[in-house]
């Protein structure tokens, strides 16, 4: 199986794009000053808060408090396998729409084993392109906590 490579981010050029796709600082950095005597105009789109379901189920989650079999599925993944499972690196529809849009083939999962289960269980590894961006979920895409590997 061909393992997706991942690419680091593009400095400037990268913190742009991710501002303009989800939204980020960037956006507010051009936003016109107000004055004193400036009346405040209502906000656009592009800058209105996102949404209660984007915002509750996109969470963080730091390395350290993932299950250890999280950790073994992220040593394989950066080791290139071999996986457990043969769905293992297939790419992620995004079908439920959590996570931030991206193109077809931009996210590939992977299952974290869940100890006692039948089957694949429902914890998951989704990982992006970018270095470093793997989502966990441990019900089967409800909700995923992206994994901050500095802590």
């Amino acid at each position: 199986m061909r393992i997706p490579p991942r690419i680091a981010r593009i400095g400037a050029l990268g913190a742009l794009a991710t501002s303009l796709l989800i939204g980020g600082p960037a956006a507010a950095a051009t936003a016109t000053p107000l004055t004193p005597h400036a009346p405040l105009a209502p906000l656009s789109v592009s800058q209105a808060a996102p949404s209660v379901s984007q915002v509750a189920a996109v969470g963080d989650i730091c390395y350290s408090d993932l299950p250890s079999q999280a950790h073994d599925t992220l040593d394989l993944i950066e080791a290139g396998g071999p996986f457990p499972y043969p769905q293992d690196g297939t790419v992620f529809q995004n079908r439920e729409g959590v996570l931030p849009t991206q193109t077809s083939g931009y996210y590939h999962e992977y299952t974290v084993v869940t100890p006692g289960s039948d089957d694949r269980g429902a914890r998951r590894i989704v990982t992006g392109k970018k270095t470093d961006e793997d989502y966990y979920t441990a019900d089967h895409y409800a909700s995923f906590d992206l994994v901050d590997h500095g802590c």
